[in-house]
């Protein structure tokens, strides 16, 4: 019981506040618990999909595969193909997290995990065509020829930035928190 408190002392926390906000302004406090309704049934209708791709992915996708397409020696394939599944995903960002960490325990390149984190928020497909429909095709391609380097140079400058026991040591997090 103490785990699952301090596991989740943040949620309990924002929720007492919420209940305090809700004595003091009962239509704010109404109007919050009604938006964190909503954002909790939205998770819950994104996550499982998510979930369950990651499964299939942990399954079909043998380590040794990842680390020669998306590995430390993976070249031009790797951030191709960081690109591609980023930008070919569906759904907010929250549901890129869990699958950069099972990349992370496939031994795919920091770098690579940050470019697809990158396409994930930035490049999506249907939001590219949402905006060529919207916002004229100018706009979207501007936008994304500016997008796709600003991606490379931020994964490649917080992976430099970082030295090798730093990187070492946020992907033994990452496996630490799956035992």
């Amino acid at each position: 019981m103490k785990h699952i408190v301090r596991r989740y002392r943040v949620f309990f926390v924002v929720l007492v506040l919420m209940g305090i906000l809700f004595l003091f302004n009962q239509e704010l406090g109404k109007s919050a618990f009604e938006k964190a309704g909503y954002t909790i049934k939205e998770m819950l209708l994104i996550i499982p999909p998510v979930f369950i791709l990651l499964g299939l992915l942990d399954v079909w996708v043998p380590r040794e595969t990842m680390m020669r397409f998306m590995g430390e020696g993976s070249g031009f394939l790797g951030i191709l193909l960081a690109f591609l599944l980023g930008s070919a995903a569906a759904g907010p960002l929250y549901g890129a997290f869990p699958i950069a960490s099972v990349f992370m325990r496939k031994g795919v390149k920091f770098s690579n995990i940050l470019i697809f984190i990158g396409a994930w928020s930035t490049t999506k497909i249907p939001m590219f065509l949402f905006e060529m429909e919207a916002l004229g095709a100018q706009f979207a391609i501007t936008r994304l020829a500016f997008n796709i380097p600003g991606i490379l140079i931020i994964g490649w400058t917080l992976s430099s930035l970082l030295s090798k026991e730093q990187i070492s040591a946020i992907y033994r997090k990452n496996e630490e928190s799956h035992i």
